[in-house]
């Protein structure tokens, strides 16, 4: 081994994974690591099998043990850093935990090359890790613009490919809240694949089949109601996977979008399904958002050094709590629903 890598622990192939190539093996266990980073990782002979450097065409067999060599981060360089105030809910030597407010970009991407969590990241830290790309630096998960609450970020590569590997194990428990459209089952879970929307490249879409033959990333949710109102709901979701937009788009499948959510029809466009009674209501609920009402309102995981648990908790917004307090007199009793 290098002096300039830092070995991530080995992983033993499962039945699950035997037949499997290498490179499809590794984008599932560190699942925020790009396909071109895990094959640049390959091409440098940091990806061992059995003792043995793995080349990208490689088929496991059960009980194979791979180990990959993280290299050290660089300084960060892609990424510019900007003074752009951010919340620091808890930080050490090896990560920190950001609660993001809503508007906020995770990353730099397409139309839009900075102003992000990233570039304020870049600025309030010397260090972070590189694992996800130099234009993410430290980023672990990500949130969508609009949506606010808890992230953890990666200060070192070690950490970040622990952390990406809880992610993948599901080890890393993320809870939101969120208020959804009409009356959905006391309690639920989705379980749709999801990719990209055949028509719109911005969106994703429940992919189940696929008529071109492309399968989605499997995708579970799993929500409970913890209020009922009149037109609406209050749920709390878990996720046992992280896809982008998940949330939104599973309830959307459902039948009950995200209130706010113009791009999955949680706004305007929901109101002709609204009893006539409660119409100019739900107008001006929507009135009070500036976008969908969706919070990552609690984190918890393993710290990758310490072994400690963490568990971290997000106060509502204030947008969120005033259309609670706007659907207060829509309260529906425990009994009104059967």
């Amino acid at each position: 081994m290098t002096p300039d890598k830092t070995t991530l622990t080995s992983f033993t192939v499962t039945e699950a994974d035997a037949g499997k190539r290498i490179d499809r093996f590794l984008g599932e266990q560190l699942e925020n690591a790009s396909r071109t980073r895990i094959q640049k990782w390959m091409e440098d002979g940091a990806v061992v099998v059995n003792d043995e450097t793995a080349r990208k065409s490689r088929v496991l067999e059960l009980g194979d043990a791979v180990r990959i060599e993280i290299p050290a981060e660089k300084t960060i360089g892609r990424v510019e850093p900007e003074n752009i105030p951010i919340e620091i809910v808890y930080e050490d030597k090896y990560l920190a935990v950001v609660n993001k407010p809503k508007g906020l970009v995770t990353h730099p991407g397409h139309g839009v090359p900075g102003g992000t969590l990233a570039n304020a990241l870049a600025y309030r830290f010397k260090s972070l890790s590189d694992f996800g790309g130099s234009d993410r630096p430290g980023i672990v998960h990500r949130l969508d613009r609009d949506t606010s609450g808890l992230l953890v970020v990666a200060r070192d590569n070690a950490t970040h490919a622990a952390l990406s590997a809880q992610l993948a194990a599901r080890d890393i428990h993320r809870t939101y809240r969120a208020l959804i459209w009409r009356e959905p089952p006391p309690e639920g879970t989705f379980d749709w694949p999801l990719g990209r929307h055949m028509k719109d490249p911005v969106k994703r879409a429940v992919i189940q089949p696929d008529p071109r033959g492309i399968p989605g990333k499997a995708a579970v949710t799993h929500y409970r109601v913890t209020d009922w109102y009149q037109f609406a709901a209050q749920v709390e979701v878990t996720l046992d996977t992280g896809r982008t937009h998940q949330i939104r788009v599973h309830f959307s499948h459902a039948g009950f979008p995200v209130i706010g959510d113009t791009l999955y029809g949680g706004g305007e466009s929901m109101l002709g399904r609204v009893p006539p009674l409660f119409h100019s209501s739900a107008a001006a609920l929507i009135k009070r958002l500036n976008s969908q009402a969706l919070h990552a309102a609690k984190l918890a995981f393993t710290h990758p050094r310490t072994g400690k648990m963490l568990e971290f908790t997000s106060p509502l917004p204030e947008e969120f709590q005033n259309a609670l307090k706007f659907l207060e007199k829509f309260r529906r009793e425990d009994e009104e629903i059967d």
